[in-house]
């Protein structure tokens, strides 16, 4: 049984914040275990598997279903999808999928809980279909909220330069194991 007292989550979020109020996220989406299932990076540039189409794809239709939702600068990673989402200030309408509630967990829609997760499922949903069972995401996800234009230029340029960094990701495969011999 749950016992919320036992069994209880620490949220990476910031107490009291909203985060369905106006505003530009960026947000870090990992795989399960940091499996590099997304491609891989040759010449300083992400080559995409299947999988990482789909979670691309999938990716660009969040403003399908979350009226007014902007999507900005983003990447698939091997093992991460790194990307900004705006939320226009006084955002009203109703979204395609409606995310599910419980008596432990309030999730706002248009919030960006509610967009991620949407993200995550759709992907999710998309791999099986398409005969990628073992596809999981990691659970949770980063979030940092964009407080003003020079923030949203030095996310902008950290996503853009994100694959000609690979070499130096602690969560590059590659890089592990020259770091470990």
């Amino acid at each position: 049984m749950y016992d919320p007292y036992k069994h209880h989550r620490r949220s990476i979020r910031i107490k009291e914040y909203d985060y369905s109020q106006g505003g530009a996220y960026f947000v870090t989406i990992c795989v399960h275990d940091r499996e590099c299932g997304f491609g891989e990076i040759l010449d300083w540039e992400m080559r995409l598997s299947s999988v990482g189409e789909i979670a691309r794809q999938c990716w660009l239709e969040i403003p399908n279903h979350f009226s007014n939702i902007e999507l900005d600068e983003y990447v698939i990673m091997p093992n991460h999808v790194h990307g900004i989402i705006i939320i226009p200030p006084n955002t009203v309408g109703v979204q395609h999928v409606e995310p599910l509630q419980s008596k432990f967990q309030h999730i706002i829609p248009q919030s960006m809980g509610s967009i991620v997760r949407q993200y995550k499922s759709a992907a999710t949903r998309t791999c099986r279909q398409r005969g990628h069972e073992q596809f999981r995401w990691q659970r949770n996800y980063y979030e940092h909220i964009i407080r003003d234009q020079k923030d949203l230029n030095t996310t902008r340029r950290y996503i853009h330069d994100n694959p000609a960094k690979w070499y130096l990701d602690k969560e590059n495969p590659d890089n592990i194991q020259r770091i470990s011999a």
